[in-house]
């Protein structure tokens, strides 16, 4: 690792291959010492160039310490839990959308890890970009200790509500994990008609490690799905607002009329039942 730096002719060492070598370095893999050698190395070349890369460096170490701090507080949320082992964190995703299902995760993790282990980036997913998710969706199935998917369709809301199917979803996400938790850590409200211990957490995906994760990956799946159907229904611009109501979404309704996706029990005070 530090061959690079070790070398007699340092400062030989061109501006790009230098920029090259500190961008490929990754925090997660370096020791607190090796961390300050390199910047140190840096730091005592002549060059501005080469010192700007060096506080630039520093600052990106700060920001990964900071990363780590917030997602410590994350994981020690769920371990604050004591008296409860095994904790399932539970999400929804698509609850106010005009087409498409609701959809849940539950996310059991492995809390009991070293802080290099902990999953960076963890947070509700709406505050995070689609590709990022994406990345931590198949970093959370790789790292879980269990987790599962479960939606209610369209039609299911429009026969039984959104509000039941947003329970329904709960308790069946739960109830299809591999393994049965001891605490259910849901995000807004309790579950009903639930026999598990269960806790809200009110903005929990912002707080609780497991409700986070159960957040992003309960998004992802449904905005694939998302994708899929825009290939069956080119018009309504699912693969951009994913069955959310934007204009360009509600003038598609107005032209060609519901789709098979759409709930119905969402459209009548929007666009009126001529379009259905």
């Amino acid at each position: 690792m530090k061959d690079i730096l070790l070398n007699e002719n340092f400062e030989s060492l061109s501006v790009d291959i230098l920029k090259s070598y500190v961008n490929s370095l990754s925090f997660y893999n370096l020791e607190k010492e090796e961390v300050y050698f390199i910047n140190k190395k840096l730091e005592l070349d002549n060059r501005k160039s080469i010192q700007y890369l060096a506080t630039r460096f520093m600052r990106c170490y700060e920001n990964y310490n900071k990363e780590l701090k917030r997602i410590e507080n994350l994981y020690m949320f769920d371990k604050g839990f004591k008296n409860f082992k095994l904790i399932a964190g539970i999400d929804e995703v698509g609850r106010g959308p005009l087409a498409g299902p609701i959809v849940s995760a539950a996310v059991i993790l492995d809390l009991n890890v070293n802080n290099k282990d902990m999953i960076l980036g963890l947070n509700d997913s709406k505050k995070l970009t689609e590709t990022k998710r994406e990345y931590l969706s198949n970093i959370i199935k790789s790292k879980a200790l269990a987790y599962s998917i479960s939606f209610c369709s369209n039609s299911d809301i429009d026969e039984r509500g959104i509000g039941f199917c947003n329970n329904e979803v709960f308790k069946k996400a739960v109830y299809s994990l591999d393994i049965k938790p001891n605490l259910v850590l849901s995000d807004g409200y309790t579950i009903k008609n639930f026999e598990s211990p269960n806790i809200a957490v009110i903005r929990g995906d912002s707080k609780s490690a497991s409700i986070a994760a159960a957040s992003i990956i309960a998004k992802v799946y449904r905005d694939t799905l998302m994708k899929e159907q825009a290939k069956i229904y080119p018009h309504y611009d699912f693969d951009h607002n994913v069955g959310y109501g934007t204009r360009k979404h509600i003038e598609a309704i107005e032209k060609y009329g519901a789709t098979s996706i759409h709930r119905v029990s969402f459209l009548n005070n929007i666009i009126g039942e001529k379009h259905l």
